[in-house]
């Protein structure tokens, strides 16, 4: 039986579907104002895509029950929408493409499905464009866990307008997921500029993770004295948890700092943040450290941990 966290979660999903499938007109008799069904314009696109092609690979491709797509092609054959033949190589089996009508109507349905999305999002302001697109983008991955379908993760050092990002982002995620007000903004305002004013490229570093392109993280490495390093503002995008992004971005850090030859590691956390808690836990840090105190507008329990390189 679901709990009400998952059914809440199944009644979203459905609920997009039905909003989704109404707006790009999916309920109608047929795709873009012809008389083709969305799995007949899908099996022509698949065709399209190919110069042969044979059914068991547009199956495969597309999910589809063999015999309902025999008898789909055999009506695709009777309009003279589709070429059979047999393979050269293997007599046992049948080539497919599309023959002059076909391909034909591919670019019609291939140019309709192109004008009904461009309205769609010419509709729209170029940053809602944007943020749709990644939106998309989010589920795809997320329906596509498999090797072909994960998405590249790159950390690189930061450069020019990185810093007014990284400020941004985590005083709008600590502020919508903890309630932490301006003084938590001030503080990383002030840990960004005192990193540019005196950053020192053999010993401090920042880094940057982008998922497909996209900024996703960002963690910091900083002089704390006395061959002691400090780990400050590790941050992964809400959407992007879950891909070992901040677990890379440690990582990076503790690389860097034996480069650098410092002797520890140390960072301040708090007890709420159970993932960051977590992920130094596994990179080796301990805590030493724990301190009641009153900061961000909220009572909390600061954590001091070390990590010997």
């Amino acid at each position: 039986m679901a709990t009400p966290q998952l059914a809440e979660r199944i009644g979203a999903v459905r609920r997009f579907n039905r909003f989704y499938t109404r707006q790009i007109g999916l309920l109608r008799d047929g795709m873009v104002d012809t008389r083709f069904s969305l799995t007949e314009a899908r099996v022509l696109y698949e065709l399209g895509q190919a110069q042969e092609t044979t059914a068991t690979a547009i199956a495969a491709a597309l999910g589809l029950d063999h015999g309902y797509l025999s008898r789909l092609l055999g009506r695709f054959a009777k309009a003279d929408l589709i070429i059979r033949k047999t393979s050269p190589e293997d007599g046992r089996q049948t080539l497919l493409s599309l023959s002059a009508k076909g391909r034909a109507t591919f670019r019609q349905l291939d140019h309709g499905s192109e004008k009904l999305v461009g309205a769609l999002l010419e509709a729209m302001a170029e940053p809602r464009q944007q943020q749709m697109v990644a939106a998309m983008q989010t589920i795809e991955r997320c329906l596509a866990p498999d090797a072909a379908g994960a998405p590249a993760v790159l950390l690189r050092p930061h450069r020019t307008g990185d810093m007014g990002w990284v400020l941004e982002r985590h005083a709008a995620c600590y502020g919508n997921e903890y309630g932490w007000g301006g003084a938590f903004e001030a503080l990383a305002a002030e840990i960004v500029t005192k990193f540019l004013r005196e950053f020192d490229a053999a010993r401090e570093q920042c880094w940057i993770a982008e998922l497909d392109g996209a900024r996703a993280g960002s963690v910091f490495l900083v002089k704390g004295g006395d061959d002691i390093a400090k780990l400050r503002l590790l941050l992964v995008e809400p959407q992007a948890r879950g891909l070992g992004i901040g677990r890379r971005l440690v990582d990076e850090c503790i690389r860097f700092a034996r480069a650098a030859r410092y002797r520890r590691i140390t960072l301040w956390t708090q007890s709420i943040l159970t993932d960051a808690r977590a992920i130094y836990e596994r990179a080796g840090f301990r805590m030493v450290r724990q301190e009641p105190h009153c900061s961000f507008g909220h009572d909390l329990i600061g954590e001091t941990w070390e990590l010997d390189l």
